[in-house]
């Protein structure tokens, strides 16, 4: 009743004085799970409401569920990262936005949202990137949350979070709460820097992109996704040139539809809409409200235990199957040895002596572990292959040519880096 009116309608003083009482019922007495530093009584209630501080990263879908859930649970200093604007389509599922805020920030928003119907709990907005704070500002977090849709975004806080942890400084270990949606489908996770497995140990796990063959979309095309694609890759160049395509313009979205229905009726294919076309060029996946519910509550369920040492927290993976039923279970991913990020050191790979340099970024590209787009290449005090500058770029072109093992000695290390590689990654190399 207190979370309805707290949402759903302004709240009144006497709202407020009985807000948490069944959130109180778990802190003002040990559980079954309770960990044995669980302080029960006013200490914990002390530090959850007036001395914990939480960053949420997105306020997206899952970040807007994620902060009203963590207002209604007590946690009264939070600070939310975004850096996009409201759209119109946003609004179906993105609960504390209407369509007056459409083109202002989501962080923006959604803070003042929740501080007013919430009233005692502080949110302080970034409308931004995260990669806009250095350390010093994630430091002052006893915890972080992620509701991102991006790889690439963490990435990048993990590697962050993991550089950041001083083994003498037991608090520069911030906890990652990590949670993500894909359609009925969802996911939550708790990284402890250094401790449990990170959210690189994992990557192997990703969907990798459908990609379609060139010659079935242009050919002999049966699903309306190739129609799409016909029209993207082969008749967007043809048409326009060098124009760059930009699949945030409906103007562009609907000139690829129309052609890629076109071409659908000439083949008798049925199922090209403006949705599904914006969904393929964008890779979008449908977003389902229910799934960011359920994933949002479990990110603030680990949020609160960690928080209150009032239960186990998860150890370390929960995951949601809503495609046929529901269906759901969790496990412990573990950490990989050679992990780049927490693994500490350097990545093994055999290849052959007659390898080329343009055949190992190839390789780079395809494995599912790395995930790393257009890769620069160098060894200690060689520069092997730049994707940029252009000048770098041109001086080292003729590289690509030549054998790996002309230029690195067998045991020796490749150091790769790229503007979607949120950290340098080592290579020892081994031939075969």
């Amino acid at each position: 009743m207190a979370a309805a009116v707290a949402i759903n309608g302004n709240a009144s003083s006497g709202d407020w004085e009985g807000r948490y009482y069944h959130v109180d019922q778990i802190l003002d007495r040990p559980g079954p799970r309770t960990d044995p530093s669980f302080l029960a009584g006013d200490e914990v209630k002390d530090f959850l409401r007036n001395k914990c501080k939480i960053l949420v990263i997105g306020a997206g879908g899952l970040g807007c569920e994620i902060l009203a859930n963590l207002a209604l649970s007590g946690f009264k200093d939070i600070h939310v990262i975004d850096m996009d604007t409201i759209d119109i389509s946003n609004l179906n599922r993105q609960f504390l936005f209407r369509q007056k805020d459409v083109g202002h920030s989501k962080a923006n928003v959604a803070a003042e949202f929740i501080m007013n119907r919430v009233p005692g709990v502080k949110v302080t907005p970034y409308f931004g990137k995260i990669q806009d704070k250095d350390e010093d500002y994630y430091l002052q977090f006893n915890l972080v949350i992620c509701g991102l849709d991006s790889v690439e975004a963490r990435r990048w806080i993990n590697a962050t979070l993991v550089n950041m942890v001083d083994p003498e400084n037991p608090e520069s270990l911030k906890p990652l709460i990590d949670g993500g949606t894909e359609g009925f489908k969802g996911q939550a996770r708790v990284i402890l820097p250094t401790v449990t497995s990170c959210y690189e140990c994992s990557l192997d796990m990703l969907n990798k992109p459908t990609a379609f063959p060139i010659c079935t979309i242009a050919n002999t095309p049966r699903l309306p996704e190739h129609c799409i694609e016909w029209a993207s890759v082969l008749e967007w160049p043809r048409v326009h040139g060098d124009k760059k395509m930009d699949t945030d313009n409906p103007e562009h979205i609907q000139w690829l539809y129309q052609i890629a229905l076109h071409r659908a009726q000439e083949f008798k294919i049925e199922g090209v809409t403006y949705s599904l076309t914006q969904g393929v060029v964008k890779n979008i996946i449908p977003a389902i409200a229910s799934t960011n519910a359920i994933i949002a509550a479990s990110c603030c369920n680990e949020a609160f235990k960690i928080a209150t040492s009032s239960a186990a927290y998860l150890n370390n993976y929960f995951m949601l199957i809503g495609t046929d039923g529901v269906y759901s279970y969790t496990f412990e991913h573990e950490k990989r040895d050679d992990c780049p990020v927490c693994g500490g050191e350097s990545l093994d790979i055999t290849l052959s002596k007659d390898w080329t340099v343009e055949r190992l970024i190839e390789i780079l590209v395809e494995r599912q572990d790395i995930q790393v787009k257009k890769p620069s290449l160098s060894s200690p005090g060689k520069q092997i292959y730049f994707q940029a500058p252009p000048q770098l770029e041109e001086a080292t072109r003729p590289n690509l040519e030549k054998k790996v093992s002309e230029l690195v000695a067998d045991g020796g290390e490749i150091t790769v880096t790229a503007t979607t590689l949120p950290f340098n990654l080592s290579l020892r190399v081994k031939y075969t």
